[in-house]
């Protein structure tokens, strides 16, 4: 029986440059050379930093650093200046680059809180290292990218974040109603350099590009005005680290297709679907091994399991327990938007109506464009109309006495009947209120959407 799952799970598995006007005047100076083509060939990386250092990579890097902006490095240059120091300084670095002499300054530690609670620790380079990483991601990429997984759809040219969930998607309706939910601690921040440098020296054969590459791993991290060295982990916050990150996990993505295992990957978040319990149970132990003895990378036992799909999440997503499963938003996305919300909508802020439609628009429109890929219409029908709630609760909470109630209903249309019966109705208290047929009728859904306000799903009702 075992054997004729594997043999399904492999079947289904086996399926299933512009630059700116500032970055033209930048490059003057940049020396060209002919690009190699994509390949695994180590004759093909022997000069790999001329084609980093090539005109066109160079013009395509600038404008990537100035297009993402970004806060500045330890040297405080913000990314604008980046071009006029480039004039006057790229002559120098070039040949700093080329003679292996180039010293990369430390990264600039910062903190972010996680939605999931806790803090993520980033490394903000300063530009002009961020505008030599970006040109090597750049040329990594041309040269792996077509040698990763298919099954890897973390920053990468042409793969999301939702064709990852749907593959997902995918092997549970084929009947893989099992997820070995992985869970890699502090993946960015402890991966092994000399494994990583292991895997690059592989597929690059330009020791130059081995030496660059390793000086800005070992870069170290200014934090409290001292720059600490840096032993291990790829710093969150580079262009370097989503492609050195591939390139490592790689090995995990080949491991899995070997064994004929159904996978998704995006980034560090990687599940695997089998059809039993058990054996979710041996591919768990198995890889778990494998993590740490080939690419020294510890498995988080506490959030990592193997559980059924729908009661799993996966990249903000998980599915409802049905024969052919759909997408639905995860209880732990749904609570982290309610709280967003909740603190946009604050009385305490003492901000206009418009203000915070504003406010709650700009936040909207991002996360339904995620979200709203989500196949759970109920859940977007519930989360609009407890949005509009909230903002009549508090334009009635600022209202206050039932004269002005009866004044602002009436200039807003309603008839003295239907204007008496909601401001009188005022110790009824604004959450009841809300929902009352005037405030309905004044603050109805074609009123926010002249503020602006998006629809999270059009077939709403008020």
């Amino acid at each position: 029986m075992d054997d004729k799952r594997q043999k399904s799970q492999k079947e289904l598995a086996s399926k299933a440059r512009v630059g700116s006007e500032a970055s033209d005047g930048a490059m003057r100076g940049f020396e060209s050379f002919e690009a190699v083509g994509a390949t695994e060939s180590l004759a093909a990386t022997e000069h790999m930093l001329e084609e980093v250092l090539d005109k066109e990579n160079l013009k395509e890097a600038l404008s990537k650093v100035l297009e993402n902006k970004g806060a500045a490095g330890i040297d405080g240059m913000t990314v604008d200046k980046l071009p006029e120091y480039l004039k006057e300084n790229w002559k120098r670095i070039r040949k700093e680059l080329l003679d292996e002499s180039y010293a990369p300054q430390a990264v600039r530690r910062v903190e972010i809180p996680k939605a999931t609670g806790g803090v993520r620790q980033l490394g903000i380079p300063c530009a002009i290292d961020r505008f030599i990483q970006t040109a090597l991601q750049q040329v990594f990429q041309r040269h792996w990218d077509g040698t990763f997984s298919q099954y890897s759809y973390g920053f990468r040219p042409g793969k999301s974040q939702h064709q990852a969930i749907q593959q997902a998607q995918e092997y549970v309706s084929s009947g893989m109603r099992w997820v070995v939910d992985l869970d890699l601690e502090k993946f960015f921040d402890r991966v092994n350099h000399d494994v990583l440098m292991g895997r690059i020296a592989k597929r690059v054969k330009d020791k130059r590009v081995l030496k660059l590459v390793r000086a800005f791993l070992n870069a170290g991290m200014m934090e409290d005005g001292l720059a600490k060295p840096t032993e291990e982990g790829v710093p969150q916050g580079g262009p370097l680290s989503p492609i050195l990150s591939n390139l490592l996990l790689d090995d995990l993505d080949k491991e899995l297709e070997k064994r004929g295992l159904g996978f998704v990957r995006f980034a560090d978040d990687c599940n695997t679907y089998v059809a039993s319990k058990r054996a979710g149970e041996r591919v768990m132990e198995s890889i778990t091994k494998f993590l740490s003895k080939q690419l020294r990378l510890k498995v988080n036992e506490e959030k990592s399991a193997v559980g059924r799909p729908w009661e799993r999440k996966f990249l903000g997503f998980t599915f409802t327990n049905q024969k052919q499963p759909r997408r639905r938003i995860a209880p732990a996305a749904l609570k982290r938007v309610q709280d967003k919300i909740r603190k946009i909508t604050s009385r305490k802020r003492g901000n206009s109506l418009k203000q915070i439609t504003e406010e709650l628009t700009n936040y909207l429109r991002g996360w339904i464009g995620y979200f709203g890929y989500c196949q759970t219409p109920t859940v977007l029908q519930k989360l609009e109309q407890w949005i509009r709630r909230k903002l009549r609760c508090i334009v009635w909470k600022r209202w206050k006495r039932n004269a002005t109630r009866f004044k602002r209903l009436r200039a807003m249309g309603l008839s003295i009947t239907h204007a008496r019966e909601g401001a009188g109705n005022g110790s009824r208290g604004p959450w009841r209120m809300s929902t009352s047929p005037p405030l309905q009728n004044v603050f109805s859904v074609s009123y926010f959407e002249t503020l602006g306000l998006p629809r999270l799903l059009c077939q709403n009702s008020a």
